[in-house]
């Protein structure tokens, strides 16, 4: 009896197990939210009470007459001036809504870091059909394996309506960013000694399973993001590759081209707490889009969500003849081209789970409600001292439509008083067409080992 009934009892506890590790997939009530109260994303749809933020009025959707893909993106808030500026010497009147690592920017560079604050705008959308399948996803989505994958979702934000930390992170994961698109960017490095140098030019072509109009959950088989980057400078690193595969219900897959080798090489290590030796090991991998990987080495606690000051609708930043000089500092991005609005964000804090390791054993996210994009982190080190600071430059892209919270970043080492500019427009390079395109989709084949091979150059 007693063995039958200790196997009982494990039995039992298999049970609730699984019924914690598979969560979830809020009531039809919740649900029918989205189409009231709530924006089809799940953010407030209504605005604070003071007006400062405004109601969510479908977003930014109408390109300008003429406009196509892969031309200057349209900044429709041009003629705009600032409301105000937050300095070192005001920067306790609007503490309570400045991020750890936003006032420790502002104090460590006084005389030349600010943030210019605009009128908030809401310009968050997407095409109707991610929007119906974000309702799908808030009655059918679940996570599995300790929160680490997931089942039941497909082709939307798949936690509208997030019950904890790693719900709102799985959000941020999957954003809407489009079908497939491409990049065109250089990365810049601030030096501790002030000198801005360049650490890579690049173009990259992703494509987002998940996200395929003509798919279904039925017919999904996994992968979320399949992105590959091409380097064209400097020299040394020309004609180098790397491409990553990314599932919702398995690891990483990664690989590299090398010149040197003439072939390519798996390369696991593409992930985590691995410096990036695309930027020359400035970040880490998973600090790349903000944060960029598995969720599985952190405990995820949602904190809840507040107003806050973070960059949003910079447009402006990528005009298109700019020089690197007026966008970028030596110690940070030029406060002449970067544009702060006042947002909700849901806060996310991670913490070490237990037996894991990682370089940043905390840090916190702010993700923007109407998008889901982590637009600021703060990463603390095992002292529990501030030391790395993220920063997304948000942008609207009409054709998606669109707001892409992340494709932009940047990394402040407060201990080394280095960052990284990642993401940056060059239009230097001549052969510099366009900053940011969307794509036909691309089959499966171009983002595989072989292609890479085949399309490889000393």
């Amino acid at each position: 009896m007693k063995i039958r009934s200790a196997a009982l009892l494990m039995a039992l506890c298999g049970l609730v197990g699984a019924s914690q590790l598979a969560v979830g997939a809020v009531s039809a009530d919740e649900a029918a939210k989205l189409k009231s109260t709530l924006t089809p994303f799940g953010a407030e749809k209504a605005g604070n009470k003071s007006g400062t933020i405004p109601a969510w009025d479908g977003g930014y959707t109408q390109a300008p007459p003429g406009y196509k893909s892969g031309d200057q993106l349209p900044d429709p808030f041009a003629s705009e001036k600032p409301l105000y500026s937050i300095t070192a010497k005001n920067v306790d009147q609007y503490a309570d809504k400045l991020t750890d690592g936003t006032k420790a920017l502002l104090k460590k560079y006084p005389d030349t870091f600010r943030l210019d604050v605009y009128p908030t705008h809401r310009t968050a959308a997407a095409p109707q059909w991610v929007y119906d399948n974000t309702f799908k996803n808030a009655t059918n989505c679940k996570t599995k394996e300790g929160g680490n994958a997931l089942e039941g979702c497909y082709g939307g934000i798949p936690f509208p309506v997030p019950t904890n930390g790693v719900e709102a992170m799985w959000n941020h994961r999957l954003i809407w960013a489009g079908e497939t698109t491409s990049l065109n960017v250089a990365n810049y490095i601030g030096t501790a000694n002030g000198h801005l140098e360049l650490a890579v030019k690049t173009y990259n072509k992703g494509t987002y399973p998940y996200y395929d109009k003509n798919g279904s959950v039925d017919t999904f088989k996994g992968n979320s993001q399949m992105l590959r980057v091409f380097m064209t400078d400097p020299p040394f690193k020309a004609g180098e590759q790397f491409l990553a595969v990314d599932s919702v219900d398995q690891p990483r897959q990664a690989w590299q081209y090398l010149t040197g080798q003439r072939r390519v090489r798996m390369a696991p290590t593409i992930g985590y707490d691995t410096p990036d030796d695309v930027n020359s090991g400035t970040n880490y991998y998973d600090e790349a889009f903000t944060f960029w990987g598995p969720l599985d080495r952190y405990d995820w606690k949602l904190i809840g969500k507040k107003e806050m000051y973070i960059p949003y609708n910079d447009n402006k930043f990528f005009e298109r003849g700019k020089k690197i000089e007026e966008l970028l500092t030596p110690r940070h991005h030029n406060p002449d081209a970067v544009r702060w609005e006042l947002h909700r964000v849901w806060v996310v804090e991670a913490t070490l789970a237990p037996g894991k390791r990682h370089a940043v054993p905390k840090r916190r996210f702010y993700l923007d409600e109407d998008t889901w994009g982590a637009v600021l982190g703060d990463g603390y080190d095992a002292n529990g001292q501030l030391w790395r600071v993220e920063m997304a430059l948000p942008f609207i892209v009409p054709e998606g439509p669109m707001v892409l919270p992340n494709a932009n970043f940047s990394l402040y080492n407060l201990t080394t008083g280095t960052y990284l500019a990642s993401c940056v427009t060059d239009w230097s390079n001549p052969s510099y067409k366009y900053f940011f395109k969307v794509l036909d989709r691309l089959p499966k084949t171009f983002f595989t080992p072989e292609a890479m091979a085949g399309e490889g150059v000393r």
